[in-house]
């Protein structure tokens, strides 16, 4: 039996996903908060421009957070959350409550979840460009 070995989302990984992000978001201009997580939930990186909104620290930090809960970007779960949809009893008792508005992206290695971003600050479209984009230079 042979055991896949994952590399876990580094700091080095937060730091590139933080920066490419904020680069998208610069040259859209648009001033945005970044929020990137570890496959256990935790705090690898964030930043908030002094020129954004306070909630948005917050929002992109719930976008990562759902992203990650369901392995799935935000933007393709805002449809299963209106009446109707998939999840729309879905229960928010968990640590932090979710936010599905797009803009939490889940990060992949292999195959496998490692982390998210979240970004805040912009149109939910907006956000989540700028998160995609921060994936796609992690590749």
């Amino acid at each position: 039996m042979s055991t896949t070995v994952v590399t876990p989302l580094s700091t080095e990984d937060a730091e590139t996903l933080v920066s490419a992000a904020r680069r998208a978001a610069e040259a859209a201009g648009v001033t945005v908060s970044i929020t990137v997580l570890d496959a256990g939930g935790h705090l690898l990186a964030f930043r908030r421009d002094d020129r954004a909104v306070l909630i948005s620290g917050e929002t992109s930090t719930r976008k990562a957070y759902t992203a990650l809960q369901l392995n799935a970007s935000t933007a393709d779960l805002v449809e299963a959350v209106q009446p109707g949809g998939l999840f729309h009893t879905l229960p928010t008792a968990l640590d932090r409550p979710l936010l599905f508005i797009a803009g939490g992206v889940p990060v992949h290695r292999d195959g496998r979840l490692i982390g998210a971003i979240g970004v805040g600050g912009g149109a939910p479209e907006q956000d989540h460009g700028f998160a995609a984009t921060a994936v796609k230079a992690l590749s």
